[in-house]
């Protein structure tokens, strides 16, 4: 990592200011300072930065993109929602010392507690944070003012003891190991101890069998668990010496315990673990609404950085929303709105750049529809075709995820049928159905018909073959009108697809629950907000999903619990966007109806035990009072079918968001656990008036870990607070 580096911090096209920018000795903050005047303008800590892209990956960069090559560009960003930071660097070797170094800072924070206290960089953080002269050293008034800021409340004699304690110079002040030794003392883990003890015989560590036998008894491993203990024993033990002899501390057990092996999410459903060969309709896809705004409906603002971010979040589905702009070129933006816009070349190039990043599976892409003037070239390089027609069969069958790697799939209006795609212009008057206006639809084609072969001006020729061009791109999501589960299987086919309000899709998942569930086991169906949404909030995805609904648009800039569902049933398969109908929502005969939890086949309702034990090192809520300490208390929140919906919390903790000890069981009853989320929610409990959020963490089902499990909690945006977390019990039986 070099050190004051003279860089360009890009805000737009004309505002390009030199400054250097310099890592501290800490390896913890970056400061930067105007080359013009010497001052330092600005410094960020290593903690805040989520991520490190490169290239052109922001609107910012991509406007000077033909001024600067992408190997010089890169762009810092942070958690929340303080704005990105873009810098072009003097060369591409200076760029990628900035872009490696920094990736490695803020790689340690993938181990979420103590793997090494003295090299985590969160320990460092709170050392500096509390470190108020700066002087390397920390006084007993200093470490008072630390207890406050990690939420703790603590009585003054025992923290003047630990003090003490961990002062081995009798100086009077901490340093270095000295500083760890206090912190060690402070987060002692005696509900972890208690439980290392009850399987270790002599209590100072755990032999192999030792450990095999907690595997097998507590956390439920089935296999192998002599070959699990040596592999966990290698990995977390901090001794050597206790390496040597195929032990584990409590120290090695603590960090097995706060590890992904550990952590409440099964870590094999971490990769890609699920079936991908079956066709589109039978998974959930991650899909996002009006993906250009990064605000609200009717002013926000409009930018490629809300593809960027859905992407990047695990996003498959996009809403391009395609209009005639200026000059003849194609704009994107919220139509008859006051958003503002941005050029569909735009949009394309930045597709081009990022859709393949995260995920190599397919990319549908909606609301485009073929406006005038989209370039043919734009059109022609999107075209994806169909593996297979079977004769005369109502059934066109659809590919699977695993077909379609690395394509972009368009969902929009088409100009005839798909075999006149496939084989030359046929007879059939034009269908411009729209998403779900059936009048208008029926008004276009009576229209036609009337036109019948009559031509139009040479210019209204050149613009219906360019729309054909786009057209002919629209292959398995033809947009056709709604007209009832009947009427779409006697004439509808799997190549076409539906777009519902969310009313309409309440309504029919109310009155037609079975059918709705059948229709989705063989077409694709789109459910999108409500058009009085304007402030961009979001409806509850999991009624949508209960009926099989597969593109379940979401408002993916508004945080809340909406999100978070949809982070938690995405968060498994590789983070593919891409996750598997049970089987009996896959089945076109099925019997299944989520009003109706009986009508599901297979064992009967499970039982969810959560031991909620303790808390670690909880955050302040935001915009708190200086000095203010949190009264935490848990929630766990069940979302599935109606019978499943349920909720239940713990007792709060008075003044200890640093360690609190809750150890109280709740217990739920689950009738159709395949299409669950489980999501649990810690809250500032406040009697007088609504609890503040503190954190919370959301996961199907179907990926709970049984057993002494970890929760590593995440903000209200979804980004992880490392090293936050909940420890519980999870049992589960039938």
């Amino acid at each position: 990592m070099q050190q004051g580096t003279l860089m360009r911090k890009v805000k737009s096209k004309s505002w390009k200011k030199q400054r250097y920018f310099k890592l501290q000795e800490d390896c913890m903050t970056i400061w930067y300072q105007s080359k013009r005047t010497g001052k330092t303008e600005s410094a960020f800590s290593i903690s805040d930065v989520e991520t490190v892209r490169e290239g052109h990956q922001s609107e910012v960069l991509q406007s000077v993109a033909e001024e600067f090559p992408p190997e010089r560009c890169f762009t810092i960003v942070f958690y929340g929602r303080r704005g990105n930071l873009d810098l072009i660097a003097g060369s591409a070797e200076e760029a990628q010392c900035w872009v490696q170094g920094l990736r490695q800072l803020i790689e340690p924070r993938s181990f979420p507690l103590i793997f090494s206290l003295a090299s985590c960089t969160w320990i460092r953080d709170w050392f500096q944070k509390a470190d108020k002269n700066k002087d390397g050293r920390m006084n007993f008034k200093e470490v008072q003012h630390l207890l406050k800021m990690m939420n703790v409340d603590m009585n003054e004699d025992h923290a003047l003891r630990l003090f003490k304690d961990a002062d081995k110079s009798e100086s009077g002040t901490l340093e270095g190991e000295e500083f760890v030794l206090f912190y060690k003392a402070l987060t002692q883990r005696e509900e972890v101890l208690s439980l290392f003890r009850e399987f270790s015989e002599d209590g100072k560590k755990l032999t192999l069998l030792e450990l095999a036998d907690f595997l097998r008894e507590e956390q439920l491993e089935k296999e192998g668990t002599e070959e699990l203990a040596m592999e966990l024993i290698d990995k977390y033990e901090p001794s050597e010496t206790a390496r040597a002899r195929h032990v584990l501390s409590a120290d090695g057990f603590l960090m097995y315990l706060c590890s992904l092996e550990g952590s409440i999410f099964n870590p094999q459903h971490q990769a890609l673990w699920q079936d991908m060969s079956q066709p589109l309709c039978h998974y959930f896809i991650s899909s996002s609404h009006n993906t250009y705004l990064i605000e609200d409906q009717i002013r926000g603002h409009s930018s490629i950085e809300g593809y960027i971010r859905a992407l990047k979040r695990g996003c498959r589905c996009l809403e391009v929303d395609c209009w005639d702009g200026p000059n003849g070129e194609p704009m994107v933006y919220h139509g008859h709105t006051f958003t503002s816009k941005i050029p569909f070349r735009e949009v394309v190039s930045t597709l081009g750049k990022t859709s393949w990043g995260n995920s190599s599976s397919p990319l549908p892409l909606t609301g485009m529809s073929p406006p005038s003037s989209h370039p043919q070239s734009s059109a022609g390089s999107q075209r994806t075709r169909p593996m297979e027609v079977l004769g005369n069969s109502r059934r066109f069958p659809i590919p699977t995820p695993q077909e379609l790697k690395h394509k972009i799939l368009l969902k929009g209006k088409k100009i005839g049928r798909l075999e006149d795609t496939l084989d030359g212009p046929g007879d059939e008057v034009p269908d411009v159905s729209d998403d779900d206006n059936g009048a208008e639809a029926e008004e276009e084609r009576r229209k036609a018909k009337v036109r019948g072969t009559q031509q139009g001006s040479a210019l209204q020729k050149d613009k219906e073959t360019v729309a054909q061009a786009l057209s002919d791109c629209v292959i398995y999501c033809k947009n056709v009108p709604f007209q009832g589960f009947q009427e779409a299987r006697s004439h509808s086919r799997p190549s076409e697809i539906s777009s519902l309000s969310e009313a309409k899709a309440r309504k029919l998942i109310r009155d037609e629950g079975n059918e709705f569930v059948r229709h989705n086991a063989w077409q694709l169906t789109r459910v999108y907000p409500s058009g009085m949404r304007t402030d961009s909030s979001n409806y509850t995805p999991q009624e949508m999903w209960n009926v099989g609904c597969q593109i379940v648009a979401l408002n993916f800039q508004t945080a809340g619990m909406e999100m978070d569902l949809c982070d938690g049933l995405f968060s498994q398969n590789g983070c593919c966007g891409y996750v598997l109908k049970p089987p009996f929502m896959r089945d076109e005969e099925t019997l299944f109806n989520p009003n109706d939890p009986s009508s599901r086949e297979g064992p009967g309702p499970i039982t969810l035990t959560i031991q909620v034990i303790s808390g670690q090192q909880l955050p302040k809520v935001a915009n708190s009072k200086e000095g203010a300490i949190i009264d935490p208390l848990v929630r766990v929140e069940i979302y599935g079918v109606p019978a499943d919906q349920a909720h239940q919390e713990t007792k709060y903790i008075e003044n200890n968001g640093f360690n609190p000890h809750w150890d109280e069981t709740l217990q739920f009853q689950l009738h159709v656990p395949e299409l669950a989320l489980i999501r649990f929610v810690v809250e500032d409990y406040d009697k007088t008036s609504r609890n503040d959020f503190v954190g919370q963490f959301t996961l199907a089902f179907a990926n709970i870990k049984p057993g002494y499990r970890h929760i590593h909690l995440l903000s209200k945006d979804g980004t992880s607070i490392p090293p936050s977390s909940l420890f519980v019990h999870i049992r589960i039986t039938e």
